[in-house]
């Protein structure tokens, strides 16, 4: 009896695994003989094909779903997966396909080493593509409602990128078989090179970098740079930021002289600021009755402009006695820096008909001759004697 158990056992793996000349390499379906492999591989595509379509139709309903809720992220999610997911369904079919193949015997090798390597990397890819999508639109997304990455959002996607690309070689290397040691070790020794080749570059990288984290200027802000030239920020760049000026042309400055020099912010801390307008007035004013009337005129025009700050507590300094003039300063309120000059416009057009009507004197320039002190001179120069 010890005997027989021993042989049965012995015999359990031989009727588990089936002799090779035992698999079935060919069937027959409606009278046509088709090989085993063809039908295995027709099979996983029509699959596949039937996995892609339920995938369309579930993203779709799923992102109009997404579309409607107040929450982006999840519509970001499910954009950032349809290649991805697209190229896993492939790839998913080719494992199947390798698995079937080498379960039936069909063929000896499957569908062979080089096939498998370049699936394992299409995998990888999908991944990262997935990573990459979805972090890029997660700084996009968190930078629009940020200010302070609002202007920085170029620079932050373009290192996320870079940093998921070559994380992402080096896993395809090693799927390749190559050794990645050596090769980060080499880095070490080439970034150096490289980093004294593009100096410059990387000066202007760096001092963009420093531009996004201090925050003297944003993206938006209206600047006046050291060399008089005035303009909106339109970008900040790897390289470069670009100044549009009022007149519509672009100035392009390289980050390293940008970050250098003295740049005056009109948007920083705030966008309203101060209007200075100096007027002088005859000195036989009344300079009480001349600070009621401007100051009347001053915050009328304030509420009434549509660049005006209505708020402001306007004021007025007077601070000179001029040649033909007291002169003093009316202290206005606008908008933006550029908006100013029609605020300042439309309060000395209301305040020169106002003074009209009140019959305060805006002096022309005038010059006094003492025409006594001049005959006196020209008397003494008549008579002195003439030289013999």
């Amino acid at each position: 009896m010890a005997v027989f158990r021993e042989r049965n056992r012995n015999c359990i793996p031989e009727l588990i695994q089936a002799p090779r000349c035992c698999r079935m390499t060919e069937i027959t379906l409606w009278g046509v003989t088709v090989p085993v492999w063809l039908l295995q591989t027709g099979t996983v595509i029509v699959l596949a094909c039937l996995l892609l379509l339920i995938k369309r139709l579930v993203l779709v309903r799923l992102l109009r779903l997404a579309d409607r809720s107040r929450y982006r992220f999840d519509a970001l999610f499910l954009r950032a997966l349809n290649l991805p997911l697209s190229i896993a369904i492939a790839v998913a079919g080719l494992f199947l396909l390798e698995f079937l193949l080498r379960q039936n015997g069909a063929t000896e090798n499957g569908l062979g080493g080089n096939t498998m390597t370049v699936a394992k990397i299409l995998l990888i890819l999908a991944i990262l593509m997935f990573v990459n999508r979805f972090a890029v639109g997660s700084l996009k997304l968190y930078a629009e409602r940020s200010e302070a990455l609002r202007s920085s959002r170029g620079i932050l996607a373009g290192v996320a990128s870079s940093v998921i690309i070559a994380i992402g070689l080096l896993m395809v290397l090693g799927t390749m078989g190559i050794s990645i040691t050596p090769l980060i070790a080499s880095l070490g020794i080439t970034s150096l090179a490289v980093a004294l080749a593009l100096q410059p570059t990387l000066e202007n990288f760096f001092s963009g970098v420093q531009l996004v984290m201090d925050k003297p200027i944003r993206v938006g802000d209206f600047i006046e740079l050291e060399s008089g030239e005035q303009g909106f920020v339109d970008k900040i760049g790897w390289r470069s930021t670009w100044i549009r000026m009022l007149p519509n042309n672009t100035i392009i400055m390289p980050n390293s002289v940008l970050s250098q020099s003295k740049i005056i912010n009109y948007f920083y801390p705030s966008k309203e600021l101060s209007v200075p307008v100096d007027v002088g007035v005859h000195y036989a004013s009344d300079l009480e009755h001349v600070e009621r009337v401007t100051l009347e005129v001053a915050r009328e025009t304030l509420k009434t402009h549509e660049w005006g700050v209505s708020d402001y507590n306007t004021f007025v300094v007077f601070h000179t006695f001029d040649s033909s003039s007291i002169n003093f300063t009316v202290m206005l309120r606008a908008g933006e820096y550029f908006q100013r000059f029609w605020v300042k416009s439309a309060f000395v057009k209301a305040l020169h008909r106002r003074y009209a009507e009140e019959g305060i004197v805006i002096p022309y320039p005038i010059r006094a001759i003492n025409t006594a002190q001049e005959h006196a001179e020209l008397r003494s120069a008549s008579a002195a004697p003439e030289p013999g």
